[in-house]
């Protein structure tokens, strides 16, 4: 093994550990918020697991709107070109605040309509609603969370964002313990909402004021550039479409799930759950290739990029194998942690095992995807997951 080769895997694991413990800390959120409304019973599991397939649909758009400006601040970055980085930075912070107010606009239109679109016992109607009300609200904090996180990993800061998450996690955990005892569905809502916008605002400011690279300058002449705005459009735009596709997909599937009453409901709210454990580090992983290919053809150096897209994918193959075996062995005590309802956790494991076998080659789409990303094709991996 030559010493390249050493230092390559090297850079795909520096900067893929971090990025799969942000994806873990986003996952951890959730697994709180399920162990903790979980104590309060089937309906309340039920009212949340409605719901959830729609927020994916709105926070994978919202990702997908950063995707489009982070890729393009890695490829300076790799140029050494900081001042169309920071250029990049400033017209991304103003074009995705503008559509995540249109995406909060819209969410908080559908949160009342949206259970009985679903066909959701009238039980669960209210709190599903406030809950995804919540969610709609804390929308932009989110959108800002996400661009700042996103562009201070393709800098090369991948160990910022990580620890930001961690906390985000811990505000998390403090605001639900005030706020579910007191208001149930709805303050798991509060609570995950209020860390949201407590991280968000701290990372806008080590990414955007701290941060020696993105730092935003009063000499930094910043004009309207509609070349970067055609970009992030071209970049983002069959993601999100991809990731509204699948998520639409899920909604759908939540709506035929809906009327076997709420235990199913619940049972496939916390399997999908439990299985983000296995397929968010893939996220992660897909994260870095991004980074080290986008960095790599800023440098115009397309042998490494195409290195670093093969050692990420790899890896990303393998992290998600050894997850999938751990959890189909783990499932029952997972749900036994998330849940007391026993027949809600049995249904729930077993839907979780059927779904583990294919997390190996699910594995292999995320991370290629992420990588394909950094040459800005994000056309065909986009057109090969909505088949």
């Amino acid at each position: 093994m030559t010493g390249k080769f050493k230092k390559q895997i090297w850079n795909v694991l520096r900067l893929s550990i971090p990025a799969i413990l942000t994806q873990i800390a986003t996952i951890v959120m959730q697994y709180i918020d399920s162990a903790m409304v979980g104590r309060l019973g089937e309906n309340a599991i039920a009212a949340i697991g409605l719901v959830s397939t729609s927020t994916w649909l709105f926070g994978g758009i919202v990702s997908s709107i950063a995707i489009g400006f982070s890729v393009q601040i890695a490829h300076a970055c790799g140029a050494k070109n900081y001042t169309d980085a920071r250029i990049v930075l400033r017209h991304g912070l103003i074009f995705s605040s503008i559509l995540a107010f249109i995406l909060l606009i819209i969410g908080v239109s559908l949160s009342f309509p949206l259970p009985v679109i679903l066909k959701a016992d009238e039980s669960i109607r209210i709190d599903a609603s406030l809950y995804f009300l919540i969610f709609s609200i804390s929308l932009p904090f989110m959108q800002l969370n996400i661009l700042s996180s996103s562009s201070l990993q393709c800098s090369g800061n991948m160990v910022i964002p990580s620890i930001l998450n961690a906390v985000m996690c811990l505000l998390d955990v403090v605001f639900n313990l005030i706020f579910i005892p007191r208001l149930g569905v709805l303050g798991a809502s509060i609570g995950t909402g209020l860390s949201v916008v407590v991280t968000s605002l701290v990372m806008f400011y080590f990414c955007a004021i701290k941060n020696k690279i993105l730092n935003i300058r009063i000499k930094d002449k910043t004009k309207y550039n509609k070349l970067i705005i055609k970009k992030a459009i071209k970049i983002s735009s069959p993601v999100a479409v991809e990731q509204a596709t699948r998520s639409l997909a899920m909604i759908v599937s939540t709506g035929i799930v809906a009327p076997l009453g709420n235990t199913a409901i619940a049972a496939n709210s916390i399997a999908v759950t439990a299985e983000s454990l296995c397929y968010m580090p893939g996220f992660g992983i897909a994260e870095a290739a991004t980074t080290l290919v986008g960095q790599e053809v800023g440098k115009k150096d397309y042998k490494n990029a195409f290195r670093y897209g093969n050692l990420s994918t790899m890896l990303g193959c393998v992290v998600m194998t050894l997850m999938a075996v751990i959890m189909f062995f783990a499932a029952p005590y997972i749900f036994n942690l998330l849940t007391n309802a026993e027949n809600v956790s049995t249904l729930a494991t077993t839907v979780l095992r059927v779904g583990l076998f294919a997390e190996p080659l699910y594995g292999v789409s995320i991370v290629a995807s992420g990588a394909l990303r950094g040459v800005e094709d994000t056309f065909v991996p986009s057109i090969l997951n909505l088949l």
